[in-house]
């Protein structure tokens, strides 16, 4: 009798833990993480250091502060694709008072010259949606870190900052009032 009983209560459990991880439990809320809500997907192809042209990446982004978007950049929207890319978009204020001349020339770029080209898509919205949204994107700069380089196996530490395909430097930073 007590073999039954411990092989039931056994097999009861593993019945209660077997559906407690295929169903969520109602009085156990799930933990927030930093990737959550990357839900604004935007493509657009970027132009490296050497001069060729990449892409089009797939943009997960959100925002972190009123003043900064962070997204996670891929070159498929396959499940397991390698994030091969870091882009910020800076409210133009903020990243002009922020850097010098110098180093937005070489590493930032104008979101409202890059939207105006045609080259950016906001997928996953209505258009109406995405109008919004690549209006309130003209009004910042980018700056994109490459952290996987083209072609390798693995990253390798290699860093490099690719920009819009329109980027033009500047012999001076205009400031939005």
């Amino acid at each position: 009798m007590k073999r039954n009983f411990h092989l039931v209560a056994t097999f009861g459990v593993a019945i209660f833990l077997t559906s407690c991880m295929t169903t969520p439990l109602v009085a156990q809320e799930k933990a927030r993480t930093p990737a959550e809500g990357y839900n604004i997907h935007v493509i657009a192809p970027h132009r490296h250091e050497d001069g060729t042209v990449h892409g089009p990446y797939h943009h997960y982004c959100k925002p972190i502060k009123p003043e900064i978007l962070q997204c996670m950049v891929f070159l498929s929207t396959d499940p397991n694709a390698e994030l091969v890319e870091i882009e910020y978009f800076i409210d133009k204020k903020l990243a002009r008072t922020s850097v010098t001349l110098e180093q937005w020339n070489k590493h930032f770029h104008d979101h409202a010259e890059e939207i105006a080209t045609g080259r950016v898509q906001v997928l996953d919205v209505s258009p109406e949606k995405a109008k919004e949204i690549a209006e309130a994107a003209s009004k910042t700069d980018g700056i994109i870190f490459h952290l996987w380089p083209v072609g390798a196996k693995v990253p390798n530490g290699e860093v490099t900052f690719p920009t819009a395909i329109s980027h033009k430097p500047v012999k001076k930073l205009e400031i939005p009032e």
